[in-house]
């Protein structure tokens, strides 16, 4: 990465800060085996290798890990997303994550930051049924029990459910400037209509929609679709804005069956789209995606690369997919967390910035 090809969400990363983190024997960067494609990403856009651990297997599924380095009094970063794939389920990479900060705290290290791109169990936020569960706080609780010193995540449903589960320091990161960025180069010239396929998502579309017209200088239109959901079965029940004769692009933050998007896509073509994107940060797709994507009339899907779609036919993936680099946002949180330097333009929320 050159120093002209250096920006992140509008403003310029020096390279010559960036190249202030390689040798710098305070920080360490880990990443777990299941992890470590995205983890050399990261590393890699920070400039610095990614220190040294090993996984041990035992009898009946359990394990361990370690670092093979000191960490004693070290600035320390772990970057694990927790989402399943078809070696690991979520529950076994959050152990696995769980246990491996608690071996780092062990061993004297001086802060422990975790970056999970994606945390399970972060729509399990509140009782929806009697005597349901508020997972999300159960594992806000796992992660304080190994006494970690600071939690990253991306994208959640619910960022005020994020913010009041976690007692230790937490930082909410979102990718709506890298969308912005990819949109404004590839559909710059086209009348845009920016439309969230759920009431629960507006905000989100709303400062995606904003981080657009900042590159477009001109505001895109916007909608929702209010939706109704009855034991995991959705309804689509009205287009609310203008989409007739724009593009579309639809924002979520995680695609799994792809029928929601795929609703949302046939009620914006039927009010006369002209053609239609979608946008999520978690690409978390199921089996079954492949079919109602491909029905779906839907021009490209654009996600981040912290999930590999390993579920999707590979048909759909190379006809429909696009996967952007998040590994840098990562990458730069780290290098101004380590640096003590504030995150306000990395924020989630915009509206009431933080540091």
């Amino acid at each position: 990465m050159g120093p002209k090809d250096a920006s992140l969400a509008g403003y310029w990363v020096h390279v010559e800060v960036w190249s202030s983190i390689v040798g710098d024997r305070r920080l360490a960067l880990f990443t777990l085996n299941s992890g470590r494609a995205f983890g050399e990403r990261v590393a890699n856009r920070l400039g610095v290798s990614l220190a040294e651990h090993e996984e041990r297997e035992f009898e009946w599924g359990q394990h361990k890990a370690r670092s093979l380095e000191s960490v004693r009094g070290r600035d320390v970063y772990v970057v694990q997303s927790l989402h399943g794939d078809a070696h690991q389920s979520v529950n076994d990479k959050l152990c696995r994550l769980l246990f491996f900060v608690g071996s780092l705290k062990d061993a004297a290290a001086g802060r422990v930051t975790v970056l999970a791109p994606f945390l399970c169990y972060s729509r399990k936020e509140r009782k929806t049924k009697p005597r349901d569960p508020v997972t999300t706080r159960y594992v806000a609780r796992l992660f304080e029990a190994v006494d970690v010193d600071r939690f990253v995540t991306l994208d959640v449903h619910n960022v005020a459910a994020l913010q009041n589960a976690f007692r230790c320091h937490t930082e909410h990161l979102e990718s709506h400037t890298l969308f912005a960025e990819h949109f404004a180069e590839r559909l710059g010239d086209r009348d845009i209509a920016v439309v969230s396929p759920d009431v629960g998502g507006v905000k989100r579309a709303a400062r995606f929609r904003d981080a657009l017209e900042r590159h477009l200088k001109q505001p895109p239109a916007s909608a929702f679709l209010h939706k109704r959901r009855s034991d995991d079965v959705v309804t689509m029940d009205a287009l609310v804005g203008d989409v007739h004769d724009r593009t579309v692009i639809l924002v979520d933050d995680m695609i799994s069956g792809g029928t929601t998007l795929a609703r949302a896509a046939r009620s914006c073509a039927d009010a006369g789209a002209r053609e239609i994107y979608a946008a999520a940060a978690h690409g978390a797709f199921t089996p079954e995606a492949s079919a109602t994507l491909a029905a779906a009339p839907i021009e490209r899907i654009v996600i981040l690369d912290h999930i590999p779609p390993s579920a999707l036919d590979r048909t759909l993936f190379e006809t429909k997919l696009e996967i952007l680099d998040g590994a840098r946002l990562m990458a730069e949180c780290i290098r101004r967390m380590h640096a003590d330097e504030s995150l306000v333009e990395l924020m989630a929320s915009e509206d009431e910035p933080s540091s």
